[in-house]
């Protein structure tokens, strides 16, 4: 079955389908993350008031906000979009806010003794020592967007691999489940490896590791 969709191009349809939508749905979640990180990060008050908001939510499963964006979105893109960014953004607030509070201090009051404050500071230090741990939190992230975008096709049918899924699912046909399985799994590493793995050895080297 999976072999005659990957024929009539039904297979290489859901592949883009969905890797459109986690695009788009992860490059929200690390906007809207390092955002959020930041401001946690950089001011007390703020972390006191939403931090324990960003590690309550972090703990629900992606798929329970499938319903709130179907009531505020309706069935679109847009409510699947809506659980990608809820489930990984957080991932990524929480990896900057850590990430930047574990600079040394050292290099903070280097850098203000040079003049250095407010964005600058962030832009030019403590962000750039921080990557290494920011980089594994969008890692993470990434693999939290692939199954809450997973969570969300299976429930909410409208194409995609999560749809091939399900249509094996009703249909009985265990073959196509299993196959669909396999795909998502070795698209999940393959995409991870190269978004990640280059950019993880380039930051070794510069960081002497």
């Amino acid at each position: 079955m999976l072999a005659r969709h990957a024929r009539d191009g039904a297979l290489w349809l859901a592949i883009g389908v969905s890797f459109r939508r986690l695009a788009l749905g992860y490059a929200m979640s690390v906007g809207l993350g390092l955002t959020l990180g930041v401001a946690m990060a950089g001011s007390d008050a703020v972390r006191r008031g939403l931090g324990p908001i960003v590690t309550g939510l972090q703990a629900l499963p992606s798929v329970c906000w499938l319903p709130l964006g179907l009531l505020w979105f309706g069935l679109s893109d847009a409510a699947i979009l809506f659980v990608i960014v809820l489930g990984s953004a957080l991932g990524v607030a929480i990896s900057v806010d850590a990430g930047c509070r574990n600079v040394p201090p050292l290099y903070v009051r280097a850098a203000r003794t040079m003049g250095a404050s407010g964005v600058v500071l962030y832009r030019r230090v403590i962000l750039p020592a921080a990557l290494p741990e920011i980089l594994t939190g969008m890692r993470l992230a990434w693999a939290f967007a692939w199954r809450s975008l997973m969570g969300a096709e299976l429930l909410f049918v409208a194409g995609g691999l999560g749809h091939l899924l399900e249509t094996g699912r009703e249909l009985g046909d265990l073959p196509q489940v299993v196959a669909v399985m396999v795909v998502i799994v070795v698209l999940g590493i393959v995409s991870e490896r190269v978004l990640f793995d280059w950019v993880e050895r380039r930051l070794r080297v510069r960081w002497g590791r």
